[in-house]
C-alpha cells in the first residue's frame, strides 16, 4: 500500500519558534536533553517491525507508474537516475530526522510534528530567516495537505482506470462515469472518524498490494506486450521528458511523513539512521524494486507503456484482471487512509479551534462537512485532469521537491548555524545549498512540464 501518510498529529505552531534563541553547543550547557530517552510510547516498534513498515508503505501507485517513467527517461538512464535519486532521497531523509532531533533537543521535548521542527528550526537560525518560521511551517502545512490531496486523486484515476479496463469487455463506460459510481462508497468511507477503526482495512490492502505486486512481476518476467514487440528500446531518453521522469521517481520513493512517524515510534530510534540502521537497509530494497519494476516494465511493454503497468497486462486474462480488481480494492481501502491526513491537519489545526464553545452536534457536523467536501474537491480535480501519470509526475515534482529536498536541507543550515565557525561547517552549508538549488529546479521544471503535458494532452483530445 501505498501509504506516505503524515501520521504524526499537526498543531498550529507557537510564536515562540520565531524568537528562540540559538541551539546550545555542548561546550555551553552541561546537561545534554536526549529527547529518545524521554518519549513515553504505549507500542513501541523494534528494528524489524519498522523495516517491514517502510517496505510495505513504499509499494503502491508509484511502483506501478515507474515503467512509464522509464520510458521518459529511457532504460540506461531511468536505471541509473533512480538509484541517483534514491541516494539524494535518503541522504534528505537522514537529514530531516537529524534536524528534527536537533529542534526537539532544543527546546527539550520529546516529539516534533514536522511543521513544529520547521519552524523552530528556522528560529534557531540567521537573524533574516526567523521571521519566516510561522509561515514555513504554514508552508509545510500546505504542502502536506495539497501532496495528500493529490494522492487521493491519483487514486481516484488510477482505480477508474483498473475498473474501465476490467468491465470494458461487457460494457463500455467513460472513466469519468466510473469515478461517479465510486464516489459514493469513497465518501462513505471517508466518513469512519478513527485510524483504529481503519487498522483492519489497512491490513487487509497490504496482503492484496503485496499479492497484486508479486503477479505483476510475474507477467513482466515471462511476457512482452504484444504491441510492443518490434518497438525498440530507447536507452537514453529525452531532456524534455526527464523532468516528468523526476516527478514520478519522487513521488514513489519520498515517503516524508511515513519516516518522521516510523523513527517517532521506535523502541530504537538511534538504530534508525545508523550506516546499516533501518533507512539505508529499507530505501535500499525500496530503490532495487523500483528499478527492477521499472527496467522490466519498461522492456515488457517498451514506449507503450499505460499510466499504471497493470493497464498492460494481457486482456481477458483471468489472472491479470484479477490483479487489476485486487489493485483497485487496496487503492480503495488506500484512499481513507490518505483523506485522514488532510482532515486531521485542517480539522484540529485551523477549523476545530474557531469552534470552541459551539456544541458538540455543530462540532460534528462540520468535521463530517470537511470530510465530504475533501472528497468532492478530490473528485472534481480527478474529473477535470483525468491523466494519472501526469498527475503523480505533478504533486511529486510539486510538493515532493519542497519536502522531500529544500526544506530539510533549510533546517539542517538552520540548526548548525549557531555551531562555531569552521570548515566542517562551511562545506555542510555549501552541501545543502546545492541540495536546496536541486530542490527548486526539480520543483519548478517538473511542475512546468507536468503542466505543460496536460494542457497539451487536452489541446491533442480536443482536435481528435
Amino acid at each position: 500500500m501505498d501509504d506516505k501518510a503524515e501520521t504524526v498529529r499537526l498543531q498550529p505552531v507557537s510564536d515562540s519558534a520565531e524568537s528562540s534563541s540559538p541551539i546550545p553547543t555542548k561546550e555551553e550547557t552541561e546537561e545534554e536533553y536526549d529527547p529518545h530517552l524521554h518519549r513515553q510510547l504505549s507500542k513501541p516498534t523494534n528494528n524489524i517491525e519498522t523495516l517491514v513498515h517502510l517496505l510495505k508503505c513504499s509499494l503502491g501507485t508509484g511502483i506501478l507508474a515507474m515503467p512509464q517513467a522509464f520510458a521518459r527517461a529511457g532504460l540506461v538512464t531511468g536505471i541509473i537516475a533512480t538509484v541517483l535519486v534514491g541516494i539524494l532521497v535518503t541522504h534528505c531523509l537522514h537529514v530531516l530526522v537529524r534536524s528534527q532531533y536537533a529542534a526537539c533537543k532544543h527546546l527539550r521535548v520529546p516529539l516534533l510534528s514536522y511543521p513544529e521542527s520547521v519552524a523552530t528550526a528556522l528560529g534557531c537560525g540567521p537573524h533574516a530567516l526567523r521571521r519566516f518560521a510561522r509561515p514555513a511551517a504554514l508552508a509545510v502545512d500546505i504542502f502536506l495537505v495539497v501532496y495528500q490531496l493529490g494522492i487521493c486523486c491519483v487514486y481516484i484515476v488510477f482505480i477508474a482506470d483498473n475498473i474501465k479496463k476490467v468491465t470494458d469487455s461487457y460494457y463500455v463506460m467513460a472513466a469519468e462515469i466510473h469515478m461517479l459510481i465510486i464516489l459514493g462508497p469513497l465518501i462513505a468511507f471517508n466518513l469512519i472518524p478513527s485510524l483504529k477503526l481503519l487498522a483492519p482495512f489497512s491490513a487487509l490492502a497490504n496482503v492484496m498490494t503485496f499479492v497484486g505486486l508479486g503477479i505483476v512481476i510475474y507477467y513482466l518476467v515471462i511476457g512482452k506486450k504484444a504491441s510492443a514487440q518490434d518497438m525498440p528500446l530507447d536507452l537514453w531518453g529525452s531532456i524534455e521528458t526527464f523532468p516528468l521522469f523526476f516527478g514520478t521517481v519522487l513521488f514513489a520513493l519520498t515517503a516524508v511523513g511515513v519516516v518522521i512517524a516510523l523513527e517517532n515510534n521506535m523502541k530504537t530510534p538511534k538504530a534508525f539512521g545508523k550506516p546499516c540502521g533501518v533507512l539505508n537497509v529499507g530505501m535500499t530494497i525500496i530503490v532495487l524494486l523500483y528499478v527492477a519494476v521499472g527496467a522490466l516494465g519498461y522492456v515488457y511493454c517498451v514506449s507503450d507503456c499505460r499510466d499504471s503497468i497493470t493497464l498492460d497486462l494481457p486482456e481477458k486474462d483471468p489472472l491479470a484482471t484479477s490483479v487489476m480488481v485486487i489493485f483497485a480494492i487496496a487503492i480503495f481501502i488506500s484512499y481513507g487512509l490518505h483523506c485522514y491526513v488532510p482532515v486531521e491537519v485542517l480539522w484540529k489545526g485551523y477549523l476545530l479551534p474557531k469552534l470552541e464553545g459551539s456544541s458538540a452536534q455543530k462540532v460534528r457536523l462540520y468535521e463530517y462537512a470537511l470530510r465530504v467536501a475533501l472528497c468532492l474537491l478530490t473528485f472534481v480535480l480527478a474529473v477535470a485532469v483525468p491523466r494519472l501519470g501526469l498527475f503523480i509526475s505533478l504533486f511529486g515534482a510539486l510538493c515532493l521537491s519542497a519536502l522531500g529536498i529544500c526544506f530539510p536541507a533549510l533546517m539542517e543550515v538552520c540548526v548548525t548555524f549557531p555551531q562555531r565557525a569552521s570548515a566542517a561547517r562551511s562545506i555542510l552549508f555549501g552541501k545543502d545549498a546545492i541540495l536546496f538549488i536541486i530542490g527548486v529546479i526539480g520543483l519548478l521544471a517538473g511542475t512546468y512540464t507536468a503542466l505543460d503535458s496536460i494542457i497539451r494532452s487536452f489541446s491533442s483530445t480536443a482536435n481528435a
